[in-house]
């Protein structure tokens, strides 16, 4: 009899789960470079092959959450309502994955949370992944304003897009610091609107027209 599709993907997303639990668990033991996949797979009761079914590489154990956020700041610019400049449609989603305690904009005092924030700097292969997505974000940030403009290859696209995602990275850091040095999410939320307020508000002033135009 065959399963239904609600049950197989239940499944497959507990096996996903526990994949990334065992990962992160071994890793923040031994460290990364220092633990194989073999392990991983030992220690989740599956097979080596079904790790790399779920993660392609090893790298991915750790990065797949925030791959899912890849291409998000892009998105949000598409899909604005009408009216809305691009700008106000960046702080909103921002201020909204404050509010939900979202571990992309790095609200989040989980101890597991902050161990992988913490894992991923003080690896250079785990840093260099999480750089190679920022860089996609920003290619694809800056293809959506170039669509937004209707000017292919221009230069305030890219400027743009630069300095809205070095804000974001710089807002998530102070966050993370923040809930590394001990303080709770709740504490932290106030602090992390009022900059993410300022931060966006001098992004408009600083962008000008650009960040105005609507859609």
């Amino acid at each position: 009899m065959t399963q239904e599709p609600g049950l197989r993907e239940r499944k497959k997303s507990e096996t996903r789960s526990a994949l990334w639990h065992t990962a992160v668990r071994l890793f923040l033991e031994r460290g990364f470079d220092n633990v194989s996949v073999a392990e991983i797979a030992a220690g989740a009761n599956v097979s080596k092959m079904t790790v790399f079914n779920y993660f392609p590489a090893k790298e991915d154990l750790i990065l797949a959450p925030m791959e899912a956020h890849v291409g998000e700041p892009a998105r949000v610019v598409r899909d604005r309502a009408v009216g809305e400049n691009v700008i106000e449609a960046l702080r909103r989603h921002f201020l909204t994955a404050l509010r939900e305690r979202d571990p992309v904009v790095g609200l989040s005092d989980d101890p597991k949370i902050l161990s992988v924030h913490r894992l991923i700097l003080d690896t250079p292969t785990l840093r260099h992944g999480a750089m190679a997505m920022r860089e996609r974000n920003e290619h694809l940030l800056v293809a959506e304003f170039e669509r937004v403009v209707g000017r292919p290859g221009d230069l305030a696209c890219r400027l743009a897009a630069s300095q809205i995602l070095n804000v974001r990275q710089i807002l998530v850091a102070r966050t993370t610091e923040r809930l590394a040095a001990g303080a709770t999410a709740d504490e932290v939320y106030p602090v992390a609107v009022a900059e993410a307020e300022a931060a966006f508000k001098q992004l408009a002033e600083g962008l000008g027209d650009f960040g105005m135009r609507e859609g």
